[in-house]
């Protein structure tokens, strides 16, 4: 996560909630309360409704299924334009379930949270593809730490990484490890995809 963030609280103009974000090169803003407690988030999506219903006249249907929107259109402050309860999560979340809250709440950043729901960071979509900056070393390395020399300690698998696509490759003696194995490593941060190469054989060795 960043962990400078900037933030506006819940009377912040709204002016200046645009000019921030120009400013931060940002989408998205915590509005806080009291010592850093997230009390919503106001983005882009919040602001436009005030641009979109400026100079229209919705019908009685568009008023009626976007009562929401109107009233944001009429809002003139953070506390009014804001989406409230934030979608945040805590800082030992994982990427993985950070990427899916914001697939499937459709945001591009989430606040971090203490159990207090203090403020701790910002995570964005680009914090998430972060890690699949990580190098082929850096993941054939721990992918033979935490999975080959685990599942297979007689060493007879090797470990190929290439822009991030792994493949197990090697002669084992119990097939059924797998997909324990692709299951693993694809859990791993960083990896793309995950390929197999195992074959099973009588003829390898049994652990010492």
């Amino acid at each position: 996560m960043t962990h400078t963030v900037i933030a506006v609280g819940r009377e912040a103009p709204f002016k200046e909630i645009v000019a921030l974000m120009g400013q931060w090169n940002v989408s998205a803003l915590p509005v806080l309360a009291g010592e850093g407690r997230v009390i919503g988030v106001v983005s882009e999506a919040d602001l436009l409704p005030k641009e979109e219903f400026r100079d229209s006249d919705p019908s009685r249907f568009d008023q009626l299924r976007r009562l929401s929107d109107l009233a944001k259109a009429g809002g003139v402050s953070a506390g009014e334009v804001m989406s409230s309860p934030a979608v945040t999560v805590h800082p030992d979340a994982t990427l993985s379930r950070a990427a899916r809250i914001m697939a499937q709440r459709k945001v591009k950043r989430l606040p971090v949270v203490d159990a207090n729901g203090l403020l701790q960071g910002v995570v964005s979509r680009s914090d998430l593809l972060k890690v699949f900056l990580r190098t082929d070393r850096e993941l054939a390395d721990e992918v033979t730490r935490t999975v080959t020399a685990l599942l297979f300690p007689d060493r007879a698998v090797t470990v190929v990484v290439e822009n991030g696509v792994v493949t197990l490759g090697g002669e084992i003696r119990d097939r059924t490890l797998v997909p324990v194995a692709a299951r693993l490593t694809r859990a791993i941060e960083g990896v793309v995809d995950v390929r197999m190469d195992l074959t099973e054989s009588d003829q390898v060795p049994p652990p010492r």
